[in-house]
This record gives structure tokens, C-alpha cells and sequence, in this order.
């Protein structure tokens, strides 16, 4: 089911909001200004809406290009690759934000590359497919590309704690560190 018929910013769902809120906030890290980029996105959208052509490609995937480049043009002042924000959701236990931080330390010690595809991937959850329409590769080459950097990361965890690893943890803490539910997390 599409999320847009012809105009992809007419009524944007929550969901895809918030897949362009987790694509942004894996790449310069969740609050207010993820919260800024995401509607410079929505913004630019609605400005250049014409331009939507839905033969080559979903709105999900035109807004995460604009999302793309705004952040290419625009990198935030206040982020660097090592500084990560220090504050947790108002209903997160202690542990849970410190996994989530501990997830984010290790996704900046990755390349430039690794850090884009794994947020194209797990925080717009974008797939292979749709990444390599974005970034020019093809699907096959994505897909190995991504499993080499979930690989590095995995490499990256074990040895940080061998004895820790709890595989299912670390992946809600990306999805949750991304600003996506944690799909093991029962809603109440």
C-alpha cells in the first residue's frame, strides 16, 4: 500500500514522518535538531512536490534523498562523529538508555559509509533495493555492503564485551536510538 497517491506530501502518514525523523536521527542524533531537519525535509518537499516522479521511486525513499542532501549541505553545528546526546526518553530505564548509548559509541566508530547505510537501512528502514536506487549501487551491492558493516559492528561489540552480547538487546537499541519502537517492548 503506498503511502501517497501522486502528491507524496499531501497527508504524510506517521509512518513516514517518522521513518525520515529515524533516518535523521541516526545520522545526527535524536532531539530538537532532528526535530528541525525533519521538517526542513517536509518543507522542501511540499516546495519542490512537483518534482515527485512515483515511477522512479517511493516518497519514502525521495524524502530520505532530501534528507540526504540537507545534511550534506547543512551538517549540524553542534554534532561530531564521537559527541552523542547524553539524555533518554522520560520512560526509559537506566539500562535501557545505556545500552542505546552504548549502541550509538560503536555506530560512530564506523566508517562514513557503514554509518550511511546502516541508517538508510535501520532508522529510515529503507531496503536494499530502495538504497540502491538512492546511491547509485546495485541491490546485490548494497546488500553485501550492509552485511560487511553489520559485520564490523558485530566485530565491534564482541570486543568491547565478549562476554555481553545480547544480539536482540543491541538491535532495539539502534531501532529505539533512531526514534522506531522496539518491536520486542509491549505497548501498554
Amino acid at each position: 500500500m503506498p503511502l501517497f497517491s501522486s502528491d507524496p506530501i499531501s497527508q504524510p502518514s506517521a509512518e513516514l514522518i517518522q521513518r525520515v525523523y529515524a533516518y535523521v536521527a541516526y545520522r545526527i542524533g535524536p532531539g530538537p535538531d532532528a526535530d528541525d531537519v525533519t521538517s526542513e525535509v517536509f518543507e522542501r518537499a511540499f516546495r519542490y512536490r512537483d518534482r515527485f516522479d512515483p515511477r522512479r521511486g517511493t516518497p519514502a525513499s525521495w524524502l530520505i534523498g532530501i534528507a540526504r542532501n540537507y545534511i550534506e549541505q547543512h551538517p549540524p553545528v553542534n554534532a561530531s562523529s564521537s559527541e552523542l546526546p547524553d539524555t533518554a526518553a522520560p520512560d526509559d530505564l537506566e539500562e535501557g538508555a545505556l545500552r542505546r548509548l552504548w549502541v550509538a559509541t560503536i555506530v560512530t566508530q564506523l566508517e562514513e559509509r557503514d554509518r550511511e547505510l546502516i541508517a538508510l537501512r535501520f532508522g529510515a528502514d529503507l531496503t536494499a533495493g530502495q538504497i540502491a536506487e538512492m546511491i547509485g549501487l546495485t541491490p546485490n551491492a548494497v546488500a553485501v555492503a550492509l552485511h560487511r558493516a553489520v559485520a564490523r559492528l558485530r566485530v565491534m561489540f564482541e570486543a568491547e564485551h565478549a562476554d555481553e552480547v545480547d544480539w536482540e538487546a543491541a538491535e532495539a537499541g539502534a531501532r529505539v536510538l533512531a526514534g522506531l519502537p522496539d518491536p520486542h517492548r509491549s505497548s501498554r
